[in-house]
């Protein structure tokens, strides 16, 4: 017996290792180019002293999360914890949905079997300390000047994204108090959903989501505290795969559902106000019908959710995680994170009434990959309940008709990162009517997949190159 435990193991492990290697190390495009020499490059600019201090902010589940009473990590770890999940409990006031998981540092890489260290954010933060001279400082005990810093922000990436915001704004104010420098201002290099919270905190800085009616008018109160942002593969329309996640769960080794690894299960998944702030907005969410034609979806109602069988609604495997009492709130619970979504959304997408105080950004991604970008929902008439597509896998229509998986794919995919889609990364006049509060400074675009992208050299070079040479906004 112990011996075939002992198999067992070494194949488990073989099979991580394999799984990794194709999801993190299988050639892309970029690498058949020369890389850029970042050391020679800014071998002079990088000692150049008084640079503005930096702040990192990775995206979703990017920061690791501790049980701050026994100490133990229970995110990022391969296996799972024995007494604590990743849900949140359900509670209709947010600020009351707490429990003993704190965040600890960012994930800067893991350490999985087989295979070396698989990077995350480990190249992002050694790049800003070899190539742009800065030193990495705590927030808790920084040192008398500023210049020349870089902080990272870990953050409860389950949390709502308002709440959020205001943390890290409290974080540079207590920071500020405690060197004496009032009137400095950080550059901030953002990941993913870090780019939102970005975004939030400089067009509202502390003041949380208006209640009633009243609309989302930016007052830029973060404008005193960021100078430039990067915003690295950020979704600013939203991700599909963010319902495609509220749907299914998250594998985290991305299309490879592994025993006893630890993903992102739907039940936890439906608890984090933050994945349904991801969700497609409203204006970009694209639905087809059985025949391909658009359908209209309203995503932030829960009679939607409620019809199509969305997330917990009609799925007994799913509302089992939930205690009895959870039970009696959750469906009041998902009407409460859908609205605030919508709500959210409309925030972060207000216009300025005023013009001139509208931030400019830094926008960097990639648009060389297939992404998931919209669904198709029919009716099985066998089984007498909607389907909602989220991979493009052929089905008959209701008339007999085969819809091919090659068809599906045309509509239901677009360029992108793998999971941000180039268009909800460059959601600004241009691009969309209905948005208006992004506008840009700059754009960067690489062929990468999103989760390499801050390990990806030529976006070193151009957040670099912008951070130690480019033009400054004085205080």
């Amino acid at each position: 017996m112990g011996k075939l435990e002992s198999t067992q193991k070494i194949t488990l492990k073989i099979l991580i290792g394999f799984f990794v290697t194709i999801v993190f190390f299988a050639p892309a495009e970029i690498l058949a180019q020369v890389q850029p020499d970042l050391e020679r490059i800014f071998a002079e600019s990088k000692n150049k002293k008084g640079k503005r201090p930096v702040i990192f902010i990775p995206g979703i589940m990017g920061s690791e999360l501790i049980n701050e009473e026994t100490g133990e990590k229970v995110w990022f770890s391969l296996k799972r914890s024995k007494t604590d999940d990743l849900r949140l409990p359900i509670a209709l006031n947010l600020m009351l949905s707490g429990d003993n998981l704190v965040p600890g540092d960012i994930v800067r890489k893991l350490d999985l079997p087989i295979v070396s260290d698989v990077d995350i954010y480990q190249k992002i933060v050694d790049a800003l300390g070899k190539y742009g001279g800065y030193t990495e400082a705590s927030w808790e005990k920084p040192p008398k000047t500023l210049d020349d810093t870089f902080f990272v922000f870990p953050y409860d990436w389950r949390r709502d994204n308002v709440e959020t915001a205001r943390i890290l704004i409290e974080k540079i104010e207590a920071l500020k108090r405690k060197t004496k420098q009032h009137s400095v201002k950080f550059d901030v290099i953002a990941h993913s959903m870090g780019g939102l919270v970005t975004r939030y905190a400089i067009m509202y800085g502390k003041t949380g989501l208006p209640k009633g009616k009243h609309s989302p008018r930016p007052n830029w109160r973060g404008m005193k505290h960021i100078n430039r942002a990067f915003l690295i593969g950020t979704p600013n329309e939203g991700a599909a795969g963010a319902l495609q996640t509220l749907l299914e769960g998250y594998p985290v080794i991305k299309g490879v559902n592994l025993p006893f690894i630890q993903d992102l299960k739907a039940v936890e998944v439906v608890t984090m106000p933050s994945v349904f702030q991801l969700l497609p907005y409203q204006n970009s969410s694209r639905f087809f019908d059985e025949n391909l034609k658009p359908l209209d979806v309203d995503i932030y109602n829960i009679k939607t959710w409620e019809k199509y069988g969305w997330s917990v609604f009609g799925r007994n495997g799913v509302m089992k995680g939930f205690s009895e009492a959870e039970l009696g709130r959750v469906e009041a619970f998902i009407d409460m994170v859908l609205k605030r979504a919508k709500r959210f959304h409309q925030a972060i997408s207000a216009k300025s009434p005023r013009r001139k105080n509208t931030f400019r950004y830094y926008l960097v991604g990639s648009d060389c990959r297939e992404t998931l970008d919209g669904f198709v929902i029919y009716k099985n008439l066998e089984k007498d309940k909607w389907v909602t597509l989220t991979r493009p896998k052929s089905f008959r229509t209701t008339k007999g008709v085969k819809v091919s998986s090659k068809r599906l794919k045309e509509i239901m995919f677009a360029p992108g990162d793998g999971r941000v889609t180039r268009r909800s990364l460059f959601a600004d006049e241009r691009a969309n009517k209905n948005a208006g509060s992004i506008q840009i400074e700059n754009t960067f675009f690489v062929c990468e997949v999103h989760d390499r992208l801050m390990g990806n050299k030529f976006i070193q070079n151009n957040i670099l190159t912008n951070l130690l040479n480019g033009k400054r906004r004085l205080p």
